[in-house]
């Protein structure tokens, strides 16, 4: 898969990431109740066939899963985004430096807020906000950011000039989204104006679309350089990754 850019970082993605957090709260999702050794080859086996994004979470409980499976592999050749639900510059300083030794690495490439709700999640979680962009000055995070799941924190991101990367709901049917897609496609067009990367979640609704559609639909909106899927066998693994490879070929042409 070609590689897409993430806003005006100098992160390069694969239009389709791996993500471990179906389901996911408090330690656990649907990728990491698979077991360690067999989301690790997961990750790898979509790594092999071009997956070189990993979305995971603290929340998700899956650095040790993306710890194993980087083993062997050139660290740069991955780009991992992870989150944390910290608001304190103490309690993010902490997340960071447990992540890295989670995750078996010496920087992470973009660290969110998770699961922003609110529209004044500048303030509420301003202590994090400094904790990361103290790391980012130590290169210890490459970019940094929120996953959103409110319009009013959709909004907000749009001024943020502290904000490189959101992770944000979007698929054709409105389903598990914040708003419409006509309300959400302009605020995403309007973040990657100003520089930021966008990529999204929710594309298949937790398996209720078709992602013969659903996929090229999110791939297709202005500013969304990649999205999110959460795939729990090689069966999923294979059949997203021919989507997403069909769909550039098309867009080539």
């Amino acid at each position: 898969m070609d590689k897409r850019r993430l806003g005006d970082t100098d992160i390069l993605v694969s239009p389709l990431a791996f993500g471990t957090g179906t389901g996911g709260w408090a330690g656990s999702s649907a990728q990491t109740r698979l077991g360690l050794r067999r989301l690790a080859e997961l990750l790898r086996l979509g790594y092999d066939l071009g997956i070189t994004f990993w979305d995971l979470a603290d929340q998700y409980g899956s650095h040790p899963h993306a710890a194993a499976a980087l083993k062997g592999l050139d660290r740069s050749s991955v780009v991992i985004a992870t989150k944390s639900t910290s608001r304190t510059y103490q309690a993010m300083e902490s997340d960071i430096h447990r992540f890295l030794q989670e995750l078996g690495t010496d920087y992470i490439d973009i660290v969110l807020l998770h699961a922003v709700m609110t529209g004044s999640w500048a303030e509420e979680r301003a202590g994090a906000m400094k904790a990361l962009s103290r790391a980012k000055e130590q290169g210890l995070v490459r970019a940094v950011g929120a996953s959103f799941h409110s319009l009013a924190g959709l909004r907000a991101a749009v001024t943020s000039p502290w904000l490189d990367v959101a992770l944000v709901r979007i698929n054709y049917a409105s389903r598990n989204m914040d708003a419409s897609p006509d309300v959400v496609r302009p605020l995403i067009q309007k973040m990657a104006a100003a520089g930021k990367g966008v990529y999204g979640m929710k594309v298949l609704a937790l398996g209720a679309l078709d992602p013969e559609r659903a996929i090229p639909y999110t791939l297709n909106v202005p500013g969304v350089s990649a999205v999110a899927i959460g795939m729990c066998s090689e069966e999923e693994l294979r059949q997203n990754i021919e989507i997403v490879t069909r769909w550039q070929l098309q867009n080539a042409q």
